[in-house]
């Protein structure tokens, strides 16, 4: 153990305030160092508490010493009470500001991180007066907003960590495992064609039955002109010749 720590082991709350006041008036840096290596191991149970030993443990340590720091210059030693009082509540406030605005992996407003915890306690305080599980409701109402700004904090809730496309979610019946990436959909290749099959569709009619059918083969079903002309009993030369004019009269129609 080093003299330091040995000098702030039992200290009375009367030199807390000696040190507190010595920094605050005449920034007395020595001061301030025993004040954080008093409270380091509070600060460390605080952070803790919050993180349960998770990757961010640390940045919430660094954060509590920040509010430590905040409680010793903001204290107000004209009232009749321990700077501890005034330190848990300060630094809980910098731990929950810093997880409320910084560790979620997907961004989320704020009105809805400030619900999203005010929810668990409802729902416990209301699952104790009704002696059952509330609705979306009575939660909505209990906490003077609207049902869908419960359902969106609760589903925006899951969003607190991202996961990565080979996060494993399952397995197969053969012990394969199926990870996200598999479930991810992706945009159908045809997606940007679609407006223009509602136009052909519309102006088609203006077509002879033997040049719709040339259009449907060709454009729509993707069959080359000699495939198209084995169907119809048409040589490719001649399905070209109809397919030709048949573009030319929706072209015409289209611009019309």
């Amino acid at each position: 153990m080093t003299k330091a720590s040995n000098s702030v082991n039992n200290v009375s709350p009367e030199q807390i305030n000696e040190w507190i006041l010595a920094h605050q008036q005449n920034d007395d840096a020595e001061a301030q160092e025993k004040l954080v290596k008093y409270y380091e191991n509070l600060i460390e149970s605080l952070a803790y508490k919050y993180s349960k030993g998770q990757s961010h443990h640390e940045d919430l340590v660094q954060v509590g010493m920040v509010g430590l720091i905040g409680a010793i210059n903001r204290f107000d030693l004209s009232f009749d009470r321990k700077f501890e009082a005034f330190l848990v509540p300060t630094v809980i406030g910098e731990i929950k500001r810093y997880l409320r605005d910084k560790t979620w992996s997907v961004h989320v407003p704020r009105r809805i991180k400030e619900i999203g915890p005010r929810i668990k306690k409802t729902i416990d305080e209301l699952t104790n007066e009704l002696e059952r599980s509330p609705s979306i409701q009575e939660i909505a109402h209990r906490l003077e907003v609207s049902d869908e700004e419960v359902l969106e904090a609760m589903e925006m809730g899951q969003s607190y960590h991202a996961l990565s496309v080979d996060h494993s979610i399952e397995a197969d019946k053969d012990g394969s495992t199926v990870t996200l990436l598999d479930v991810v959909g992706s945009q159908d290749e045809n997606f940007d064609l679609t407006e223009q099959r509602i136009i052909l569709e519309r102006i088609l009619p203006i077509l002879s039955e033997r040049e719709r059918e040339i259009i449907q083969c060709t454009f729509i079903e993707g069959l080359s002109q000699k495939e198209t002309g084995e169907r119809v009993g048409l040589s490719q030369m001649h399905v070209s010749r109809l397919q030709r004019t048949a573009i030319k009269k929706l072209q015409q129609a289209a611009k019309q």
